[in-house]
């Protein structure tokens, strides 16, 4: 059994084959990505389509003439974006909404152009392991 992920309400999930390892996994600063999910940065995970198998029905939206960002219908979580032209034969899995998101090692920041400014201090804030009182 390989790594597993899904969306938040459980409608949609996914398993990625035993050993499968991604072809390439970055913090996405695009603002695109951004206005997706409504996140300062999106983790994709790549794989070849055929290691990700997925349950449940994502809906897609086509964000670019060849491009389709796929996310749950029913909870609004943003799981796969696909590019045949860019990515044939690959499936990018965004990376947080696996069980284990740790599993796989970031391997670089793409669109780092379009990267929030205060997205480079945030060693510098305050950090709270939960919600501060």
């Amino acid at each position: 059994m390989g790594e597993r992920g899904g969306c938040l309400c459980g409608a949609v999930s996914y398993e990625l084959k035993s050993g499968a390892q991604p072809v390439h996994h970055a913090l996405c600063h695009c603002t695109d990505c951004r206005r997706a999910t409504g996140a300062p940065a999106v983790a994709w995970a790549l794989f070849d389509r055929d290691d990700v198998s997925i349950t449940g029905e994502a809906k897609a939206y086509r964000s670019s003439e060849h491009a389709e960002r796929h996310f749950c219908a029913d909870c609004g979580t943003s799981l796969f974006y696909t590019n045949p032209q860019i990515f044939p034969g690959q499936i990018d899995v965004q990376s947080a909404t696996l069980d284990r998101p740790k599993s796989f090692a970031l391997q670089g920041q793409i669109q780092t152009a379009e990267r929030i400014g205060w997205m480079n201090q945030l060693n510098e804030l305050p950090q709270f392991e939960r919600y501060p009182g």
